[in-house]
């Protein structure tokens, strides 16, 4: 589905135009189209790649989706692929946008992303100095719309971490912990898998040999390169906290197991010391000692009971009981 198709000149914008006119705004000196789909067709993607000259590969890759983030070089263009992750509720959503980009054109399609980036348009044209520098300024513009989306989806993972760490000494809440712990683990390697393959890639476009048209953005894609850097930190220490987390917990489960398995031994000593006078006293020799005496039956339940209240207080005393 077509967003809008606007052509700019020198950071002014000139006008909406018909996808029909884009070939002739392109051809224009000092003027760039930008594009935006959302959820595009196969046969939306073929008229644009009619007007624009786009490379069949990047327009498969565009089509087929779940692409890893990369960004790769057609002659004098680019295809970047980006992933967008978003918080749906407790479920986080992750989502796609190509970008076609060349020294007229920038050409956005986004597919299974939750919010638009009507804003970044609007931001953008309200900068005329900036997107005076073209096309590469709206790659830019993009590509930090979505970096920044990552920031609260970051403090979501942190907030729920902290949470599970403060229930983590509550006592028979460590299988719950324990799924929560795994959950959480599985959102930040979603986030990664969106992170790292894109710092790896964006160091094509600062420093070194970039693409002429981005010659005078190196410095917007540096710092967009530094987020990146400082959101992939915060995941590395995420992750081993979790790690940590998960030990811990272990921990007590091994502890909670240490303290019944040290009642029940406890217990099985206590009972033991009856199941011994009680055998010794119950044997029905003839000549056994004491077996004709009047109070042999309440002296000898006196002392299992006295020995057992002795052991009861001993274990009690040392914490087993």
């Amino acid at each position: 589905m077509l967003i809008n198709c606007v052509a700019y000149q020198e950071g002014k914008k000139l006008s909406d135009i018909s996808v029909e006119a884009i070939s002739d705004y392109v051809q224009k000196p000092d003027c760039f189209v930008w594009v935006a789909l959302k959820d595009a067709q196969p046969d939306e993607l073929a008229i644009m790649q009619h007007e624009f000259g786009l490379h069949e590969l990047a327009v498969e890759d565009a089509l087929r989706g779940h692409q890893r983030p990369k960004i790769e070089e057609y002659g004098d263009s680019l295809f970047v692929v980006v992933q967008t992750v978003e918080m749906d509720g407790d479920d986080m959503s992750v989502g796609q946008v190509a970008m076609f980009v060349g020294e007229n054109y920038v050409l956005s399609v986004r597919n299974n992303v939750m919010r638009g980036f009507l804003g970044v348009r609007a931001r953008a044209e309200r900068e005329a100095h900036l997107l005076a520098k073209g096309s590469s300024f709206v790659l830019y513009a993009l590509m930090d719309a979505v970096v920044d989306r990552y920031f609260p989806v970051v403090d979501a993972l942190e907030t729920e971490l902290e949470t599970i760490e403060d229930r983590i000494f509550i006592r028979g809440s460590q299988r719950a912990n324990i799924e929560r712990l795994y959950d959480l683990k599985r959102k930040v390697l979603v986030l990664r898998h969106a992170v790292t393959p894109l710092l790896d890639a964006i160091g094509k476009l600062h420093g070194g040999r970039v693409p002429s048209f981005c010659s005078d953005t190196q410095e917007y894609f540096r710092d967009v390169h530094d987020h990146l850097q400082r959101i992939n930190g915060s995941l590395d220490t995420i992750r081993d906290t979790i790690g940590t987390a998960i030990q811990v917990n272990l921990s007590m489960v091994a502890i909670d197991d240490g303290e019944v398995n040290k009642r029940l031994a406890a217990w099985a000593a206590i009972f033991a010391v009856f199941t011994a006078f009680a055998g010794v006293w119950g044997m029905n020799f003839e000549f056994m000692p004491e077996l004709k005496w009047h109070f042999g039956y309440v002296s000898a339940l006196t002392v299992m009971v006295c020995v057992c209240g002795y052991l009861y207080y001993r274990f009690r005393k040392s914490g087993w009981l």
